[in-house]
């Protein structure tokens, strides 16, 4: 149960930002006892995997702090980010079938490993779509000042989903819930606004 929720929590962290959740996973595997990384996902703890991520990490974080660019580049990562999220929860149950006490309930997932993929898919598809919804929004009302700051928050609430999805995968939950509710409740205020004008 617990490995379902933190890949969850890595995939709405990917829906974030792609890299930094594969990268937390990997760098984690690789250097610590917090994370065991089955062999067909050993590739995340890659060295040259991770340098990698890490050069991508570094474009990404620029590209998306620019206005407009931001918006081509969340065009891009429509594809890039699900993929990601799928990733992140299907290492995760992989990883649990390795561990008996956690794999409890995962069975499924072993006979028809592309299923443990779809949930990652679907959360990281979902903030992805609110992320880019809100980006454009947000640009227009602020004159492009908003990009910087925004794209500064997503990649820290990326980092930090991404640890307590390994650390705390309950409290993980609760703030990408919160996060979506929040974005969704930002969507529908901006849009009532740019309609009361017309209708009145």
């Amino acid at each position: 149960m617990f490995a379902f929720l933190t890949g969850l929590g890595l995939a709405g962290a990917a829906g974030l930002n792609a890299y930094i959740p594969i990268l937390v996973v990997g760098l984690l595997g690789r250097y610590t006892d917090l994370v065991v990384l089955p062999g067909e996902f050993s590739w995340m703890g890659n060295g040259w995997v991770l340098a990698g991520l890490a050069v991508l990490l570094a474009a990404e974080m620029v590209l998306d702090k620019v206005p407009l660019v931001d918006s081509v580049n969340d065009a891009v990562m429509t594809l890039v980010r699900p993929a990601a999220g799928g990733a992140a929860t299907a290492a995760t149950a992989a990883a649990a079938d390795l561990d008996a006490g956690l794999g409890t309930g995962l069975a499924a997932l072993q006979e028809h490993t592309w299923l443990s993929w779809v949930p990652g898919v679907l959360t990281a598809l979902a903030v992805h779509v609110l992320k880019t919804l809100v980006r454009p929004i947000a640009n227009t009302g602020t004159a492009g000042t908003a990009a910087p700051v925004l794209s500064t928050a997503e990649d820290g609430l990326s980092l930090g989903l991404s640890l307590l999805a390994v650390l705390a995968p309950v409290a993980g939950l609760l703030l990408l819930l919160a996060l979506l509710y929040a974005a969704f409740r930002l969507v529908r205020r901006i849009r009532r606004r740019r309609r009361a004008p017309a209708s009145g």
